[in-house]
């Protein structure tokens, strides 16, 4: 997906700046005197001739008798492939196809050997490419067909990309859509995925697809004859389109959408992946899901209650205004030691309640490799105590709430949390130094122990 992106871009740029390379695709249409019969829609492999070639910045414009290569058009991209000599004596690879009203011309680079006038080629399109973007074609109907069902009959395309890596779909909405329209949409789409409509393209009259309610492209110029899509018996999907298409909806296998934008005034833009690249984006969804959980201690279904979990307890203990601790964050960790694969930062810190030794972790924890903090204070003749672990150490047996309720206990009083943060508090602030040395043999004892073992209570 990567390689076919880059593909993507470089046909991009090479149009926005391609009006030298477009009027030199024009000439050499012109000197060679024939029309290029596209056989595209029927074959991905055609033999053919060259018959006129001219070079171009690097690269050659090849005019065929007959192609298989879709030109850029509609909002689809030109297709990619190869063009190689019946003798075997020469390849060129395809990198973009000028659309010259109904004709083309066809950019190549050359691998290897020359092509010639009068040369027999086989050219050949991409068929992984090909595939890909007509799935993503016949979905931006679907997309189209469903947008108007749920939004209503004012949606109308506003323009459009598609191409081998993604389907992008430009259309006429004054506000952006609800979770539960973008839901609605998604499930539309692939419901008739699912159902495996046929997918047909007719040529009939203008009139004709007009009497039958097609959609057409606001401002393109249509002649008397013209090319209908409709998927199913046409009820829900009737399109003008000269572009690509499966030959059945099921063949887009899946229908995920990755962004819901706005594009312009009163124009919203949806992105969205169909195929492989949809599962592929799926699945990876599924792999940072299972990484939360397991960080979070829980099964995937737990996830979104731990973390509120998380954010209530946050709450909870940054209650108040956090006072200015009276240390230096830097000089802090310079008292930070190793022992057993893990970084240890336990001391004492001078002035500071339980708020502004947790603004503190916050500060410093981020900067210790798998690390433990414990920190403690006296203000007021009261003992502050708070400890941070890093998840790959409470992976290890080291839990905060256990070690901060065994130094809390040192000094006469008490208090827990989550595993990676917690606090407590004590009432014999001339007990805080031993404190913190038992929970440093605390967490020590536990990293000592094989992969698995508990940290003592």
């Amino acid at each position: 997906m990567s390689e076919q992106r880059a593909r993507a871009r470089a046909v991009s740029q090479s149009r926005a700046g391609g009006g030298e390379a477009r009027e030199h695709a024009r000439a050499l249409a012109d000197r060679a005197g024939f029309q290029t019969d596209f056989v595209g829609y029927e074959t991905l492999a055609q033999r053919t001739t060259v018959g006129a070639v001219a070079p171009e910045d690097g690269r050659v414009l090849v005019k065929l008798a007959e192609s298989p290569f879709y030109a850029a058009g509609g909002g689809q991209v030109s297709d990619h492939g190869s063009v190689r000599c019946e003798d075997g004596d020469c390849v060129a690879t395809v990198e973009e196809v000028f659309r010259l009203g109904d004709d083309q011309v066809v950019a190549v680079r050359p691998v290897e050997g020359s092509l010639r006038e009068g040369e027999r080629v086989i050219a050949s399109v991409s068929a992984e490419d090909r595939r890909a973007t007509e799935a993503n074609h016949t979905a931006t109907h679907l997309l189209h067909a469903a947008l108007r069902t749920r939004l209503g009959r004012h949606v109308r395309q506003a323009g459009s990309y598609v191409g081998p890596d993604k389907l992008r779909f430009d259309f006429t909405h004054g506000s952006a859509l609800t979770p539960d329209e973008l839901r609605d949409v998604v499930d539309q789409v692939n419901a008739w995925v699912l159902e495996n409509h046929p997918v047909r393209a007719l040529t009939t009259s203008l009139e004709e697809a007009k009497r039958l309610g097609a959609m057409a492209l606001f401002g393109e110029k249509y002649g008397e004859v013209v090319r209908m899509v409709e998927v199913g018996d046409g009820d829900f999907s009737r399109e003008l389109c000269g572009g690509t298409h499966v030959r059945s909806t099921a063949e887009i296998g899946a229908f995920v959408v990755t962004h819901e934008t706005s594009s312009a005034a009163n124009v919203r833009r949806i992105e969205a992946l169909t195929g492989p690249a949809a599962i592929a984006r799926l699945r990876h969804h599924d792999e940072l899901l299972m990484v939360a959980a397991d960080a979070l201690r829980t099964q995937p279904e737990g996830v979104v209650e731990a973390i509120a979990d998380l954010q209530r307890e946050r709450k909870e203990l940054l209650k108040g205004k956090p006072s200015e601790p009276a240390v230096d964050p830097n000089a802090l960790l310079a008292a930070a030691t190793r022992a057993h694969d893990a970084s240890l930062l336990i001391t004492t810190v001078p002035n500071a309640d339980v708020n502004a030794l947790l603004a503190l972790v916050d500060q410093v924890k981020g900067r210790l490799d798998k690390g433990a903090i414990v920190l403690g204070s006296t203000t007021n003749g009261r003992v502050h105590l708070v400890a941070s672990v890093d998840p790959s150490l409470v992976e290890r047996g080291v839990r905060a709430g256990e070690i901060v309720k065994i130094a809390a206990v040192v000094t006469g009083g008490g208090g827990g949390g989550r595993d990676t943060l917690a606090r407590a508090g004590g009432r014999d602030a001339s007990k805080l130094p031993e404190a913190l040395e038992a929970a440093r043999e605390a967490i020590e004892q536990a990293l000592d122990q094989p992969r698995g073992g508990q940290t003592p209570s």
